[in-house]
């Protein structure tokens, strides 16, 4: 029933991606969404999958290869980990990647970019990156780090595609618009290095609190919303030389 129901989502919402070459003659940077323990590790809390996922084993790898090949660059790379206090819930869930633990931590396969000198690690308390990277000055260091960096695109890859990154790209690109994000142009989302997490009705129904969230469905229907902003969904990317003239 739930394949039958995506299929029919495709055929209404159509998702058109495209093949990205990143110019490597201006700056692009990488924002890497949450990918962390507590949304990626099978077992590692309350919102970790509790058996292995292809979707987010698929986005972890992706999302390493792009890592290495931006710190290989010397390219900036902004990761951020969702790490919250324990005395301060995200209704609607129940309470995850308490900050200090593991469940904060990056997964294994990213934990080598925390010694990369052009990244930059941003712990948030919230859904949103964007708003997650408000300092006590009203200072932005999302906004600093595109600025000074003088990124002309970003590309991003993450968890969960429906939640953090969905509504980190909806915030940029609105901020984009405004004039406050230049010399941004381009906010590029690799379908593909992003993932969502599975909740079948079944389980839901069972389950106090709980919502449906059939996995392909969301991916899809994150990637779609994210587009309708404003967003460059691409199913494959790449750094490319330009062509002397």
């Amino acid at each position: 029933m739930v394949s039958q129901t995506v299929d029919l989502l495709k055929n209404e919402l159509p998702l058109e991606q495209e093949s990205v070459g990143l110019p490597e003659d201006v700056v692009n940077g990488l924002v890497l969404v949450d990918i962390i323990n507590g949304f990626c590790s099978v077992g590692a809390g309350n919102l970790a999958p509790r058996e292995p996922n292809r979707q987010i084993t698929g986005m972890i790898n992706e999302s390493a290869r792009l890592a290495r090949l931006f710190c290989d660059k010397k390219l900036p790379v902004l990761a951020f980990l969702d790490s919250h206090q324990p005395n301060k819930p995200e209704e609607p869930y129940p309470p995850h990647c308490i900050a200090g633990t593991d469940e904060s931590k990056l997964v294994p396969a990213l934990q080598w970019i925390e010694n990369e000198p052009n990244v930059t690690i941003r712990r948030k308390d919230c859904f949103d990156g964007f708003l997650g990277s408000i300092e006590d000055d009203g200072s932005n260091v999302f906004v600093d780090w595109v600025k000074n960096n003088h990124i002309k695109a970003i590309l991003v890859v993450g968890i969960c595609t429906d939640i953090c990154v969905l509504d980190f790209v909806c915030s940029t690109i609105s901020a984009r618009n405004r004039g406050f994000l230049a010399p941004l142009e381009d906010v590029i989302v690799y379908s593909r290095g992003c993932a969502t997490f599975d909740v079948p009705l079944h389980v839901a129904r069972n389950t106090k609190g709980a919502l449906s969230h059939p996995q392909e469905l969301m991916h899809h229907m994150g990637l779609y919303m994210a587009k309708e902003r404003g967003a460059i969904i691409a199913n494959e990317v790449s750094l490319v030389t330009p062509k002397k003239p």
